[in-house]
């Protein structure tokens, strides 16, 4: 017996004896079915797989190939019969959301069936109003026949509200940084053409040139392709060129010299790889300006809503498909950026990503598998300086390109590009700061010192795992307040049309208003029965209603349900107990802490008084609370013009003491003491009055 490497929770007896590794029930499938294996007849996992498979002996049945068409956008793709909408959905390249990956327990991956033959497993995650209009789920639905299906208008992709973009984004972050220090640096020079007195050969001369603009050429490394396209870049424009150097922590080198001295303007990208979102600013290296911005939602959202729901597809598939949807939602919004600039990818020579731990490992294909497993370790913490041609970002190959370095497997280097941005490590008040977002990632310190570690709050925040949850897009219910008496809610729309959905600070506000308004109990339960008008049940569980089927642009009534609301409550909890824990382990208290730095997608609408309100945030004085916005695309598009701030990025990452909350009993005391609204310890909370 063993442990299975995709679930080591599981105990199992069957073993693959070509890479000898333990595999459960769920995982049983050969990896290399293709290639000769010695221990091929006595393996059953062969022969279980190629049962379920459909092989013979030596290859596999052709199957009956099916058409799956997606409306509004009219793609089609062909898949195998018994194949899922989900899979198909994959391959078509069209965006669903499967937060459970394809589990079949989030209810998120919603289709219309338009026409054709499937089968399709029972699920209680749909209503019967969605059942009686042909909704299902994607990844419990299985082609049969050629399929027509069209996404739902309520789930639809549809543009992020991100703070910060264009001139805002350069308003914003105007001013950070002084003085412009790109990796990849173009100079321009007019040298002196070879005479009988100066015979020095051409790449001497180049370095000559070089070396009088201050470059250190002692150091310098140059290609042969550079080599080989040297003589006629020099003379076609008179001895005029402009090189581009890239500058490392050990050497130089010559990445391209090109004739003339007016080349396009060299722009550069800050990159923000979240694990819902990502974020792209298109940067002018000149003067530091953001000429386009774009953010969408990250592919892999179709394989999970977490990083370890995404390790696990990884281990299953390889981190390639992985990458490929990364890189996929990256060049889609760089395309988008040069668009709106009117631009060419090939002006792009920095490019500076920031992303937690796993996201950086899946997006350059690195196995991230043992950072889910103890003792948690990444496979690289700082990365290199890499070539855009060898990441298949979409840029000039030549361009350089930095990743955030991470301090461990579940706190990233957008934490320490957060850092970079907020500064509070160069100054003395002692800092609270949290990023809201699915890991949850927490920093305590100041210029002494500084300790980090993540309370994985779950993706509730980001609208996973809650029946009408969705991110801040149009349509979603951002703000909401209860009247006292009717107990009618009054919503604030992001887009100011019919809502589709509850965001974050959207969830935030109404659990808060629920609670004070007696709604529910501080045990999340609800005070009120099914006969109150705003009271209803849905598959046999007790919800409010927070706004009626006229009142939406899906016609169906938008609810809230104790599920949603115990979901939101692990996750505040998570989030609370991860401060106390961090602060007991510096022998510290909410007292001494003298600002506490918010930033994160949704945080930016949340109300703090709301979020104390539940427990979520210490309930200290206001003004203490101060909220940053994206800090992570922020100090990525510092460090992107600054060489100084990427230095930085690796002193911030080697100081942090990181404390791994997974096996501590004492975080699990606090989680569930957090599990109450606002705490089981209400003398915690003086301001919050419940009645």
């Amino acid at each position: 017996m063993g442990k299975c490497s995709c679930h080591p929770e599981i105990e199992t007896s069957y073993i693959c004896m070509k890479h000898n590794v333990y595999l459960c029930e769920e995982c049983l499938k050969c990896r290399d079915p293709e290639l000769f294996c010695k221990f091929r007849s006595s393996c059953p996992i062969w022969f279980i797989d190629k049962k379920m498979a459909g092989l013979d002996e030596d290859k596999k049945i052709e199957k009956e190939m099916f058409k799956v068409i997606f409306e509004p956008d009219n793609k089609e793709v062909e898949v195998p019969k018994g194949a899922s909408l989900l899979e198909a959905a994959q391959k078509a390249d069209v965006h669903i959301n499967a937060s459970c990956n394809g589990k079949g327990a989030c209810g998120k991956c919603k289709l219309i069936l338009k026409s054709g033959s499937v089968k399709k497993e029972p699920t209680a995650l749909l209503s019967d109003q969605e059942k009686a209009k042909d909704y299902v789920l994607a990844c419990q639905t299985f082609v049969q026949g050629d399929v027509t299906v069209k996404t739902p208008d309520e789930i639809i992709e549809k543009k992020l509200k991100v703070a910060g973009m264009g001139k805002e984004a350069t308003d914003r972050l105007k001013g950070l940084v002084k003085n412009i220090e790109p990796m990849v640096k173009e100079i321009t020079l007019e040298l002196e053409p070879p005479t009988m007195d100066d015979p020095v050969s051409d790449l001497d001369r180049l370095n000559r040139g070089l070396k009088k603009t201050g470059c250190d050429v002692s150091k310098m490394n140059v290609g042969i392709k550079v080599m080989q396209e040297l003589a006629a870049a020099m003379r076609d424009e008179n001895w005029k060129v402009t090189v581009s150097v890239i500058r490392k922590k050990c050497s130089n080198e010559i990445l391209g010299v090109t004739p003339g001295n007016n080349r396009p303007a060299s722009l550069g990208l800050a990159i923000d790889v979240g694990t819902t979102s990502v974020v792209v600013y298109l940067v002018n290296m000149a003067d530091g300006s953001v000429i386009s911005a774009a953010s969408g939602h990250n592919k892999q959202a179709a394989c999970g809503d977490d990083v370890i729901n995404r390790i696990i597809c990884a281990e299953k598939n390889g981190p390639v498909k992985l990458s490929k949807m990364a890189l996929a939602t990256i060049n889609n919004l760089i395309s988008e950026a040069l668009s709106g600039a009117d631009a060419d990818a090939g002006q792009i020579k920095n490019i500076v990503i920031s992303g937690n731990t796993t996201m950086a490992h899946l997006l350059m294909k690195i196995e991230p598998r043992y950072i889910r497993r103890e003792p948690y370790i990444p496979c690289v913490s700082e990365f290199p300086i890499l070539k855009a041609g060898e990441t298949g970002i979409k840029a000039d190959p030549a361009a350089a390109v930095f990743i955030m370095p991470g301090p461990a497997g579940y706190v990233g280097g957008d934490i320490v590009s957060g850092l970079i941005y907020a500064g509070f490590h160069r100054e003395e008040p002692l800092t609270l700061f949290i990023d809201v977002g699915t890991n949850g990632e927490i920093v305590l310190g100041n210029k002494d010192w500084l300790m980090t570690a993540s309370c994985s709050a779950g993706p509730a925040f980001e609208g996973g795992g809650v029946r009408w949850g969705m991110r801040a897009e149009e349509g979603a219910v951002e703000k909401v307040v209860i009247d006292p008496e009717t107990l009618n809610p009054r919503l604030s729309i992001v887009g100011d049309v019919k809502p589709r959905g509850i965001c974050g600070s959207g969830m935030i506000d109404l659990i808060s208003e629920m609670l004070l308004k007696k709604i529910i109990e501080p045990n999340g339960k609800f005070r009120l029965d099914a006969s109150h008008p705003r009271m209803k049940k849905e598959n046999d569980e007790l919800s409010y209603i927070v706004a009626f089927a006229d009142e939406t642009s899906m016609e169906e009534d938008i609810v809230f349900t104790e599920t949603d609301i115990h979901s939101l409550v692990l996750s505040k909890g998570a989030i609370y107990a991860g401060f106390t824990v961090l602060l007991n382990q510096a022998g510290l208290d909410f007292s001494m802490v003298e600002r506490v730095i918010i930033t994160g997608g949704f945080g930016q609408f949340l109300d703090v008084d709301k979020a104390v309100n539940i427990g979520m945030l210490p309930d200290i004085d206001r003004s203490k609370f101060k909220y940053l916005g994206n800090s992570s695309i922020a100090g990525a598009y510092m460090a992107l013009l600054s060489d100084e701030y990427r230095q930085e990025a690796g002193k911030i990452s080697n100081s942090m003491t990181y404390i791994d909350f997974s096996g501590s009993s004492m975080f699990m005391d606090e989680f569930t003491s957090a599990l109450f609204l606002p705490h089981t310890n209400v003398e915690k909370f003086p301001s919050v009055k419940i009645g």
